[in-house]
Order: C-alpha cells, then structure tokens, then sequence
C-alpha cells in the first residue's frame, strides 16, 4: 500500500531532519485529527487519497516562516485548515473557466502544498472515478496544471527521502540547523592568464568606476542573507572589510578571474592595506576587467559579467555592499556559501533571522535602514 510507503518516507524524513536540520524539522506540525480530516473531505465534497490521509496523520502542514520545511518545488505541506483555505481559494479565482480544457484548476483537485508568495502549488488528484486518482501534480499561476511529479503522494515523499540522504549530490545544504536546496553548480570557466590586454580605444562596455568606500547600503542588500545579513551589519567595520576581502578571493577564484595578472595584483594590494587608486577606463585592470564583461556579453553568461563588476565593486566600492554582492554571486559555484561566509566573518555568534524591527532598531551609518526606522519608531509611539 502506498499509504505505508507515505509512513516509511515520513520516518526517513523526520530522521534526517532531525540530525542534520533541527529547526527545519521544528516546523513540522503534529498529526491531524481524524474527525478534522473527514470535516474537510464533507467540506469541499472529495474523498481525499489514502496517502493524504496517512501524510496528515503524520504532520498536519508545516508552520510559516523561513525556517520552514519546502519540498524541492518549493512548496510549504499545507494541513488541513490550509488546504480547505487554499483549495477554496483556487475554487473561487477559477468560476467561468473550462478547466478541464485550459489545464487550468478542477473541482477534485486539492491543494496540498503551497508556494505561499503566489498561487502556485502542489495539488493531488482526488477526482474517484479516474485512473489519476491520487495522482501529484503542480498548478502554476501562468501557465495552469500540470502533472508528472509523482503517480502518488507516497512516492512523491519517498523521493523527497531520497533527495535528503543524496546530500550535496541533490543540492542538499544544511546551516545553522537549517535545511537549504541549491541549484545544479556549473563548471568554473576558464581564462587564459596570457590573454593579451586589449587596446585602450578598443570598443569595450565600460566599467562602473563610481563606486566609493562611503556609499550607503541598503537593508534590502542584507535582509536577503538573513541571520548572516545581520551579523554583516553589526559586526565592527574592520571585521567587514576582511570579510569582503576573503569573499572576493574566493570569488575570483571560482570564476578564475584571478588567473589574470592585473586582478590577482589589486586583490593583493588590497589585503595588503594598499587601496588601489582610482583608474580611468585605459588603465591595465579597467581594461582586464571591460575585457571579461565584453566576453561575458558575446556569451550572455550574466553570471560572469557580475562577477568582473564585482571585482571593481570590491576593490573601490563599500566593502558592506562587496561582501553582500560576492556572497550572493558565490551562491551560483559553491554549495557551502553560507558557511564560507561566516567563516569569514569569524564564526561569531548568529543573531536569530532579522525581521523589519530589528531594521529599524539599527544603528549602523553604513546601512540605509531609514524607512524601517521610521516604521520601528511608530510602533513605539
């Protein structure tokens, strides 16, 4: 019975959780009740799967909160008041539409998991008198129904079991007790240390050599890294700067941007304490630099022109903003960003995950954190 296999996938779940990412696994809620699964059966007029049962009877949903526990779609496991809220929701945007000829949303259909920013979601199919009873499949706001992610829920969690014990393999990451799902890493491109400089009046993108030391940086830049977006800000600034400057090589690194001479120099100027002078558009790293976002254009790796504008940012920019920018970038060639960032900022205490109050209780005149201010102090008031 696939119903045993939604148990046994649980159980695996739950272990693993529970060893590698123990606040995730906090967010799992306890069972439902049987009287409040069938409630909700007689409420919205289906006879939902075993394996939607079984799972409610595991955990009923998960609670909200980016520290909550997402299957690889993304979507949060609803219980049972979210799928009746959600569900009814999806029943009432769709009156007037053919569904069943647009793909689009079904009477039988209920949702189970739910993205949470937008309407999309995971959905299993409870329509009796089909073969795709039970079946799992995702609606998208654009673009409708569709199915193929699992013939059941069973399967569907014996594969998320899967995806957990692969580790690293499946894009599996844990931090801070956490768990986090990355992306496919791509190979490290390749330079060539002796590529020739080019002219000086060759036609090149420019470079943004308007960067400066001072420039302010906004909440939004940290609030994206979360616990270590707060410890970024108020952490003292000597600690920044070599936590921009660790960040940086590593980034230069895994792009191979350092295989060229005039990058490897300036990165070492600056941790020598030597901040470069500013150049023109002429000098040697400028043109190194207009170089790689000119290759980066012919190819249309946005990736790699970051990187070379990163570079520029880093070396005569705010090292708040460089460190923010190297990190985020870093997240598209290493799996363990999170934890090289905190390294780099010393492995110090994580403060918990920063809401808009702490913003606007930020004293730090390197951040623009005005507006949460401004919100903080009418809370207050």
């Amino acid at each position: 019975m696939t119903a045993d296999l939604v148990q046994a996938s649980w159980t695996r779940i739950d272990a693993w959780l529970r060893e590698n990412a123990p606040r995730t696994f906090a967010t799992l809620r306890p069972p439902a009740e049987d009287d409040e699964i069938v409630a909700a059966q007689e409420k919205l007029g289906v006879t939902f799967p075993p394996d939607l049962v079984a799972s409610l009877l595991r955990h009923n949903g998960v609670l909200e909160g980016p520290e909550a526990f997402r299957f690889r779609s993304g979507d949060r496991l609803l219980g049972v008041v979210g799928i009746l809220g959600d569900t009814g929701f999806m029943r009432g945007i769709d009156q007037g539409i053919d569904g069943e000829a647009a793909g689009h949303w079904l009477h039988g259909y209920v949702k189970f998991g739910s993205y949470d920013v937008t309407s999309d979601g995971l959905l299993v199919d409870c329509r009796t008198v089909r073969d795709s009873y039970g079946a799992v499949g995702r609606f998208f706001d654009e673009t409708g129904t569709r199915f193929g992610q699992a013939d059941s829920l069973g399967e569907y969690l014996a594969e998320e079991a899967d995806r957990l014990e692969r580790g690293q393999d499946a894009g599996i990451v844990t931090f801070n007790g956490r768990l986090f799902r990355e992306a496919p890493l791509p190979a490290r491109p390749e330079h060539r240390a002796d590529e020739p400089l080019p002219a000086p009046d060759e036609q090149l993108p420019e470079l943004n050599l308007s960067h400066c030391p001072t420039d302010l940086l906004h909440v939004s830049h940290l609030d994206g890294h979360e616990e270590l977006g707060a410890l970024i800000a108020t952490v003292r600034y000597d600690q920044v700067v070599e936590a921009a400057q660790k960040q940086l090589r590593r980034l230069a690194t895994e792009t191979g941007l350092n295989d060229y001479p005039e990058v490897e120099a300036a990165l070492n100027a600056w941790e020598r304490g030597e901040a470069p002078p500013r150049p023109d558009q002429t000098d040697p790293l400028a043109l190194r630099l207009r170089a790689v976002l000119a290759r980066a254009d012919n190819g249309r790796d946005r990736t790699l022109r970051r990187a070379a504008e990163a570079m520029g940012l880093g070396i005569w920019g705010s090292p708040y903003r460089s460190v923010c920018e190297s990190a985020a970038l870093r997240s598209h060639f290493t799996a363990d960003w999170r934890a090289d960032l905190h390294a780099d900022l010393g492995n110090l205490p994580l403060p918990p995950i920063p809401d808009d109050r702490f913003w606007g209780a930020l004293s730090n005149p390197a951040v623009d954190s005005g507006w949460y201010a401004a919100q903080y102090g009418q809370d207050r008031s």
